[in-house]
C-alpha cells in the first residue's frame, strides 16, 4: 500500500490551490483525480461554456490568469489554465484514479482506489459538492420520442433533434443554454423560483469588480454581511436572458411538477409538448464512498467549520460558503486553501507531539 503523508481528493482548482500552499510549507502530499488530464472538469462542460467571473479574477495563487484581464475566459481556457497551473508548479497528481471507498485506520486513513490502496495521515476531500446530475423521476414518464439531456451531458444543439426546446431550470447554466438555444430554436424555460439577475458589466468594469471592492466575496460567512448575503437569492449573471424573456423569445413556464405521453406539466395546470428536454436542475452531492460517520450530518453534508473536520486529520475545500460568498469560485479558493493548508501538520510536528 503506498503511504503518503497527505492526499488530496480531486485535481481540480481547489485540490490544485491547496497543493500549492503544501509544496510550499515542505508537506509530502498527492493529488488523486479521476480524470485523464487535469481541467477535464472544465473541458467536459457545454462547449459554448463562459465563466462569468473576468480573468483578473481567475487565477489560483502564484500564478495570473492569463489574458484580457477584464474578459470572461472559456471553458476550455480555465482547463488549459489549471494544467499548466499544475505543470508550473509540478504538482505531484495520480490520474485515472477514483476513489471508491476511504475510512479511517490506525495510520489515519486508508483509501480504495480503482488503481489500488492508499494511506494517508491527512486527507483533503476538494471534490466540491456537484457530484450526481439530479433529474426528477417523473422525466421518466415522458415518451421515447423526446430526446433528455442534462445539462452535464450537454454539450452543443447539434445532440438535439429538430423541434422545440424545454429547459428546466433557471440557474446560470439553464440560463446559457437557453439563451444559446434561442437563437436558432422554439425554446421555453422552466423555473420555479422569480428570476434575479446581474449585469455582467457596469461602466465598463465586471460586476465582481464592484463585489470584490466592497468586501462581498470575502466576507465572512458568520459577519453580519455575510449572513445577508447567504439570504439572497440566486443570481443570473448576465441580462441576455431578461431580454429573451421580455420580448417573448422565449417562452416561460412555472415549475415543471409531472410528465406523461402528452408532455411536461406544470404547476399552474399548463402542459407542454416538447421534443427536447434539457434538464438544468443541478446536482446533488453524494459522499458515502467516504464511510466515517462522524463527518457528515444526519442530510449527509460534511460538518466542518471553516473546512475543518471534527475527525481529526480530514477537511473540506471547495465547498459553497465554506468561509465566504466567493469559496467555491476559482479566484476566490485561494485564500481558504492558504488557511486550511496551516491546518494541516507536517510529520515531523506530529510526531513530536506524540512523544
Amino acid at each position: 500500500m503506498k503511504h503518503t503523508d497527505v492526499v488530496v481528493v480531486g485535481g481540480g482548482q481547489a485540490g490544485l490551490a491547496i497543493g500549492y500552499y503544501l509544496k510550499h510549507r515542505g508537506i509530502p502530499f498527492l493529488i488523486v483525480d479521476a480524470n485523464e488530464r487535469t481541467g477535464d472538469t472544465w473541458r467536459n462542460r457545454y462547449d459554448s461554456l463562459h465563466l462569468f467571473t473576468p480573468r483578473q479574477f481567475d487565477g489560483l495563487p502564484g500564478l495570473a490568469f492569463p489574458g484580457k484581464p477584464n474578459g470572461l475566459p472559456s471553458k476550455d481556457e480555465a482547463a488549459d489554465y489549471l494544467e499548466a497551473y499544475a505543470r508550473h508548479f509540478s504538482l505531484p497528481i495520480q490520474y485515472r484514479t477514483n476513489v471508491i471507498a476511504m475510512e479511517q485506520s490506525e495510520r489515519g486513513f486508508t483509501l480504495h482506489t480503482g488503481r489500488g490502496d492508499l494511506s494517508a495521515r491527512q486527507v483533503v476531500v476538494a471534490t466540491g459538492p456537484f457530484h450526481t446530475p439530479w433529474i426528477p423521476a417523473f422525466a421518466g414518464r415522458l415518451p421515447d420520442r423526446v430526446v433528455q439531456l442534462h445539462s452535464a451531458a450537454y454539450r452543443n444543439p447539434a445532440q438535439l433533434q429538430p423541434g422545440n426546446v424545454l429547459v428546466v431550470g433557471a440557474g446560470n447554466s439553464g440560463a446559457q443554454i437557453a439563451v444559446e438555444l434561442a437563437r436558432e430554436r422554439n425554446v421555453s424555460l422552466s423555473h420555479g423560483r422569480p428570476l434575479h439577475f446581474k449585469p455582467l458589466y457596469m461602466l465598463g468594469k465586471s460586476i465582481f469588480w464592484y463585489f470584490d471592492k466592497l468586501g462581498l466575496l470575502k466576507a465572512d460567512v458568520d459577519s453580519g454581511v455575510g449572513a445577508w448575503l447567504k439570504k439572497q437569492p440566486e443570481q443570473i449573471y448576465g441580462l441576455d436572458l431578461k431580454t429573451m424573456l421580455a420580448d417573448n423569445t422565449i417562452d416561460s413556464f412555472p415549475k415543471a411538477v409531472n410528465a406523461d405521453e402528452t408532455g411536461i406539466h406544470f404547476d399552474d395546470g399548463r402542459v407542454l409538448r416538447a421534443d427536447n428536454v434539457i434538464w438544468a436542475t443541478g446536482f446533488r452531492s453524494d459522499y458515502r464512498w467516504i464511510r466515517i460517520p462522524a463527518a457528515f450530518d444526519d442530510n449527509g453534508a460534511p460538518i466542518h467549520r471553516n473546512g475543518v473536520s471534527p475527525v481529526e486529520g480530514l477537511f473540506f475545500l471547495g465547498l459553497p460558503w465554506q468561509s465566504c460568498r466567493g469559496s467555491a469560485l476559482m479566484g476566490w479558493v485561494a485564500e481558504d486553501a492558504r488557511r486550511l493548508a496551516q491546518s494541516l501538520e507536517p510529520l515531523s510536528s506530529a510526531l513530536h507531539m506524540n512523544k
